[in-house]
């Protein structure tokens, strides 16, 4: 019996391909969420594209760019869901290793350039379902921090790439989950153990400077914080829960079981730094640093 997954049997791959593909932009959440992508990522998890995954991602990316400085409308849909997309392809790369590393670390370079450019963050949509940019963009960053053609300085782009998404200004807020699902793609990052502190405190510095109100003569000249600040509180905050409580891996990613069997290297020093960025918020609050190490 037939699951109604399948690829069907009365077109070409090809044809199939190119019509779920152009849905992925669809305002009806019924063609976008409920036949494209599902069809799409069950086709790439089933091997049905393993000799032609570069040139559907190469098909792919494109839409990472359309209607990209666009803000309220929905041509973010195709963004969104290209980079959600893409992030499987590049699972499915993780899993059967079949793609070089040119054709990755392109599609990284899109991928990282498209996503400090996006500025709608909108997350639910009346009527036209899930945008969530954001945190589509955040898994697709954690499928590229799995890959094995990214060495340390390709995993040190993507961080710095995180902060440049969380800090450059906007008018949203997140409230859909975005924050965890970036610390999670940063967590997926330190689980490589190609990041030591040298690299990671400064970046939560950076991050830190973010969220301190900017004072003159003693008094704010602005409303605090800003959607950017709050989010960057946000985010800190839940990179902090899941480096103290830990995270697991994808059951579907085979390598993920080895790459989350161990707490990140340099935890316990990852969560002092990043307690001393979210005191640093509001100093009047939390009692002063000390050199207690917390329980691993």
């Amino acid at each position: 019996m037939q699951s109604g997954m399948e690829v069907p049997s009365d077109r070409s791959l090809d044809e199939s391909t190119v019509e779920l593909v152009e849905m992925l932009g669809h305002p009806n959440p019924r063609w976008r969420e409920d036949l494209a992508y599902p069809l799409l990522t069950t086709w790439i998890t089933k091997g049905v594209y393993d000799d032609l995954l570069s040139g559907l991602g190469n098909g792919i990316v494109p839409g990472l760019r359309h209607g990209l400085g666009h803000d309220g409308d929905v041509s973010v849909l195709r963004r969104s869901y290209s980079a959600l997309m893409l992030a499987e392809i590049i699972g499915r790369d993780n899993n059967a290793q079949l793609m070089t590393a040119a054709s990755v670390l392109d599609w990284g370079d899109r991928a990282t350039a498209w996503y400090v450019r996006e500025q709608d963050h909108r997350g639910w949509i009346p009527e036209q379902g899930w945008a969530n940019a954001i945190a589509h963009g955040a898994d697709l960053l954690a499928a590229l921090a799995r890959s094995r053609h990214f060495g340390q300085l390709e995993l040190t782009v993507l961080l710095d790439v995180i902060a440049d998404r969380v800090l450059t200004p906007t008018a949203y807020i997140w409230r859909h989950g975005e924050d965890d699902r970036l610390a999670y793609a940063v967590m997926t990052l330190l689980h490589r153990n190609s990041l030591d502190p040298s690299i990671v405190e400064p970046w939560l510095a950076r991050l830190g400077a973010g969220i301190k109100p900017p004072r003159t003569r003693g008094h704010l000249e602005a409303e605090w914080p800003t959607p950017a600040a709050r989010n960057t509180s946000a985010f800190l905050r839940a990179l902090h829960l899941q480096l103290a409580l830990g995270v697991q891996g994808r059951a579907d990613l085979r390598a993920d079981a080895e790459l989350f069997a161990q707490q990140p290297a340099h935890r316990v020093d990852l969560l002092l730094a990043v307690l001393d960025q979210i005191r640093g918020e509001s100093p009047w609050l939390y009692r002063p640093t000390t050199r207690a190490r917390p329980l691993d």
